[in-house]
C-alpha cells in the first residue's frame, strides 16, 4: 500500500496543475475580449470578482465538504463541471454570460485545492510533509505556466475561443482519471466521525489557522492580481505583442517553482524554526523584488523575465507553505481539507478585491501605482504572521 503513495502525489499533481488550465484564459485573452467583443476594463475586472468571490466562498464549503466525502468524489466532480462551464464560456459571446459562467467555474474550481490537499495529508507525514509538499506544490506553478502557455497557444492559433474549449478537454479526461485512481490513503483508515467534525470545528477557533489566513489574504491579492493582469500589463504598458506578453509573463510562474522547492526544504530541515518564521522571511524578500521589477522590468525583456522570475521565486515559497503543510499540520489528520479550505478562502478574499483595485489604482495613478500596492501588501502578509514566529517544536 506505501508504494500507491506515489500514484497518489502524481494524480493529485496532475490534478491540481491541470485545474489552472480552467482559470487561466481568461487573464491570456483579456485584450482580445476588450477589442473583438468590446469587453471593457472594468467588466473583465468584474468577471475576475464574480469568479474570484465564488472561488473564495467555494473554499470554505470545499474544506468542509471534502473532510466529509473524499477527495476523489471531491477533485473529479469539480473537475469535470469547471471543464463543461469553461467550453460554454468558449461558445458565448456578452460580458454578463461571461460573469455567470465563470462565478459557477469559480465554485468549481474551489474544489482543487482543499481536495488535493486532503489526499496529500493522507499520504505524508508531519516529519516529510515540508519536502513532499515542496515538490508536490509546484504543480500550481507548473500548472499555470502550462495553461498560459497553452491558451497564448490556442489564441495565436485558433482564435480566443479556443483558450477555453481545448483546456475543458484536458480537465475532462484528469477528471475521469480522477474518479478511477484517486484512492484515500493509510491516515483515513478508521476515522471516526466525532472525531472529524471535532477537528474541522477546532479550525475555526485556532489563533494560528486565523493568522495564515489574513497573512494570505494580501498574499493572494498579490498572485492573483499578477496572474490575471501580468499579460495585460506587459501588452499595454509594455508593449509587447499579445502572444509574446502570455509566453513572458510565465516567468512569473517559472521562479515560483524555484522559490516552492526552496523553502519547503527548508521548513523540513531548519527544524528550529517554524515554517511560519521562513514564510515571513520570504515576503521580506518579496518586497525587495517588487521594488527591483519596478526598476528593470521595462529595460529589456530579458531584465523583465530576471525580475519577473525573482518576484515568482519570493512569492510562490511563503505562499505554498501556509496554504500548504503549514495548514495541514494545524488542521491535523482529521481535518486537513477543512484547515486548508479556510486558509485558502480567506486568502481568496484577497483576490477577489483585486479584480475591482487593480483597474482602479491602474486607471487613476497608473501602474507603478499599482505595484507599490503590491510592496505594501507585502509588508503587510509578513505583519500578520508575527503572532505566530516561534520555534517549530522537535518531531
Amino acid at each position: 500500500m506505501p508504494r500507491y503513495r506515489w500514484v497518489v502525489w502524481g494524480l493529485s499533481w496532475v490534478a491540481y496543475a491541470t485545474y489552472y488550465t480552467g482559470r487561466k484564459g481568461l487573464s491570456v485573452t483579456k485584450k482580445a475580449l476588450h477589442d473583438q467583443l468590446g469587453v471593457s476594463e472594468a467588466a473583465l475586472g468584474a468577471i475576475d470578482t464574480a469568479f474570484l468571490a465564488a472561488y473564495s466562498l467555494g473554499q470554505f464549503l470545499s474544506g468542509f465538504l471534502g473532510d466529509r466525502i473524499g477527495s476523489r468524489r471531491l477533485v473529479g466532480a469539480g473537475m469535470l463541471a469547471s471543464a463543461a462551464l469553461c467550453a460554454a464560456f468558449g461558445a458565448s459571446g456578452t460580458a454578463l454570460v461571461f460573469a455567470v459562467l465563470f462565478c459557477l467555474n469559480g465554485l468549481a474550481q474551489s474544489t482543487g485545492w482543499p481536495g488535493t490537499t486532503r489526499a496529500m495529508a493522507e499520504w505524508t507525514t508531519r516529519e516529510n510533509r515540508g519536502s513532499v509538499m515542496a515538490f508536490w506544490a509546484t504543480c500550481y506553478q507548473v500548472g499555470g505556466v502550462a495553461a498560459t502557455a497553452l491558451a497564448a497557444f490556442l489564441l495565436g492559433r485558433y482564435g480566443w475561443r479556443w483558450a477555453f474549449i481545448g483546456p475543458a478537454l484536458c480537465m475532462g479526461a484528469v477528471g475521469v482519471a480522477v474518479w478511477v485512481w484517486l484512492a484515500p490513503g493509510p491516515s483515513a483508515a478508521g476515522e471516526a466521525a466525532s472525531e472529524r467534525r471535532h477537528a474541522q470545528l477546532a479550525v475555526l477557533k485556532n489563533p494560528v489557522l486565523w493568522c495564515y489566513g489574513a497573512s494570505y489574504c494580501f498574499i493572494k491579492f498579490i498572485r492573483y492580481a499578477l496572474l490575471f493582469w501580468l499579460p495585460y500589463y506587459l501588452a499595454k504598458r509594455q508593449g509587447y505583442g499579445e502572444a509574446q506578453a502570455g509566453y513572458v509573463s510565465t516567468a512569473f510562474e517559472v521562479g515560483g517553482v524555484l522559490g516552492v522547492i526552496t523553502f519547503g526544504i527548508a521548513s523540513d530541515r531548519l527544524r528550529r524554526y517554524s515554517r511560519s518564521l521562513l514564510s515571513a522571511t520570504g515576503l521580506v524578500g518579496l518586497m525587495a523584488a517588487l521594488l527591483l521589477y519596478t526598476r528593470i522590468g521595462s529595460t529589456s525583456v530579458s531584465a523583465n523575465v530576471l525580475g519577473l522570475a525573482l518576484v515568482g521565486a519570493a512569492l510562490f515559497g511563503p505562499d505554498a507553505l501556509l496554504s500548504g503543510a503549514a495548514s495541514q499540520d494545524a488542521g491535523g489528520p482529521h481535518a486537513a481539507a477543512t484547515a486548508t479550505g479556510f486558509v485558502n478562502g480567506m486568502g481568496s478574499l484577497g483576490s477577489v478585491l483585486e479584480g475591482i483595485v487593480v483597474p482602479a489604482v491602474s486607471k487613476r495613478w497608473g501602474w507603478d501605482a499599482v505595484f507599490q500596492l503590491f510592496v505594501g501588501m507585502a509588508l503587510l502578509a509578513a505583519l500578520c504572521l508575527v503572532p505566530t514566529l516561534r520555534p517549530k517544536p522537535a518531531s
